[in-house]
């Protein structure tokens, strides 16, 4: 049986270029890179050197304070480079893949006799234990750390996000094994939440040993965050975990197979994307590897900005940069470079999309808009509009919160969630926003704050 919750406030934008469900191509891996910048809070160490030869499951990386938490290679070849930026920052490390991907046997502990401390041990050495992140601020947890609940979103809202009915069709043995292995990591078991609308059909809600709730309503419905504040809120001196889809899957392969196999279906999404599709990858590989699905016909003649993610919370990384680690889509847009006569006073927009009814686009519901990059004015002071709360499905007061942040006010940041919230949670308010505010960064700031003062 499960647990409906209906949220009425949030935003699902009306952006074009959906993929369509169909496999046009896989990816050879070319040069991959890992980079462990994808994972908060963790400070590298290298283990290995330039020139070595690894194989996939191969450990690259190790956090500094703890040892045992390790990054792994997504695939075999050779080590091609350590990349660092300023004051020596290790960014990533790039491998030179070979054409077929050969995997490190791992002795895996078969899970029905396997103690807690054993599969903690195989996740970290195997680079799974830092595919999970801990709420309250988005970290890897600590290998000791004791969670109350586990908790997984089996579906995406976010603009053009991947269709999971589709990409994970087949994994579902692996998806159930997954859920087995966690479950036995706390006692407040694995809470996996559906989409209302899709839930009678999807093979999800048969999973057993997991607690299964059902979630309705606009964006950020998806998020794992908003799902957790509606079904057990995370209180000051609380834990609990939470991990995608998509890391579930590979955590069921390392203990049915025993390799570090991180193969996904990902989305070629956006206004600027030809053939907008699904193609066979791993993380890591480079964004010129699918040059193929841009659509280099603009008239504005506007460059192409290259999203690993999604259009709302994704990193623009270039044509020369990688897919994240915790991404299963990139979003191809112009780049808004350009000034607009008379801006948002002229009479007639009907290409631009408003959350208010500054435009004509509240008369075209289901109309798509391809819309680029352009911030469609300059940032300014904040203004309380009340437009933070009609995209906010929380019980707390974004604005106010941000404020707090910008004040360096931990008291205040405690009172008014947080613990709650990461960055995505917040991501909408910073689209809607007047004053062309960074949220995200502002959350951010507070979360790396919080996580200084009170450790």
């Amino acid at each position: 049986m499960s647990n409906h919750i209906r949220l009425r406030k949030g935003l699902n934008i009306p952006l074009k270029g959906e993929a369509q469900p169909k496999i046009t191509k896989t990816i050879s891996p070319g040069i991959v890179a890992v980079k462990p910048t994808d994972f908060k809070a963790f400070n590298p160490r290298l283990l290995i050197k330039e020139g070595e030869e690894v194989k996939a499951g191969t450990p690259l990386l190790a956090d500094k304070k703890r040892a045992d938490i390790k990054l792994c290679s997504p695939v075999s070849g050779k080590v091609k480079e350590i990349v660092r930026g300023d004051k020596r920052k290790l960014l990533a490390v790039t491998i030179e893949a070979t054409d077929t991907n050969e995997y490190q046997s791992n002795e895996i502990p078969p899970l029905h006799s396997a103690s807690k401390e054993q599969i903690v041990q195989a996740l970290a050495q195997n680079g799974l234990w830092a595919a999970i992140k801990q709420r309250p601020y988005g970290t890897i947890p600590d290998l000791d750390s004791k969670p109350k609940a586990i908790f997984v979103s089996g579906f995406d809202s976010a603009p053009l996000a991947p269709d999971y009915e589709f990409t994970l069709k087949g994994e579902i043995a692996n998806i159930q094994l997954g859920i087995e292995v966690l479950g036995k990591l706390t006692a407040g078991g694995v809470h996996i939440s559906l989409h209302a609308s899709k839930y009678a059909g999807s093979p999800l809600h048969r999973v057993e040993k997991a607690i299964i709730h059902t979630f309705d309503g606009p964006h950020p419905a998806g998020n794992v965050g908003v799902q957790i504040h509606h079904i057990s809120p995370v209180n000051k001196g609380e834990t609990v975990w939470t991990i995608d889809m998509y890391s579930l899957v590979a955590i069921g392969k390392l203990f049915s197979k025993g390799i570090f196999d991180l193969e996904r279906l990902v989305a070629i999404t956006g206004p600027r994307a030809q053939n907008p599709s699904y193609v066979k990858a791993v993380p890591g590989i480079c964004m010129s590897q699918l040059k193929e699905y841009v659509n280099k016909e603009s008239k504005e003649d506007l460059a192409v900005r290259y999203v690993s993610g999604n259009a709302l919370t994704g990193d623009n990384v270039s044509e020369s940069g990688h897919l994240g680690f915790f991404h299963n889509q990139v979003t191809l847009l112009s780049e808004g470079k350009y000034h607009e006569l008379f801006g948002w006073i002229k009479p007639m927009r009907l290409k631009k999309f408003s959350l208010s009814r500054s435009y004509f686009s509240w008369l075209f519901p289901k109309k798509k808009y391809a819309l680029d990059t352009n911030l469609n004015g300059g940032e300014r002071a904040l203004v309380m509009t009340g437009v933070y709360e009609k995209v906010t499905p929380m019980d707390i007061y974004p604005m106010h919160l941000i404020k707090a942040i910008l004040a360096g006010d931990i008291d205040k940041m405690e009172a008014l969630g947080i613990y709650e919230v990461i960055e995505e949670d917040l991501a909408l308010c910073e689209f809607v926003c007047p004053s062309k505010t960074e949220i995200q960064e502002i959350v951010s700031q507070g979360i790396d704050l919080m996580i200084k003062e009170m450790s």
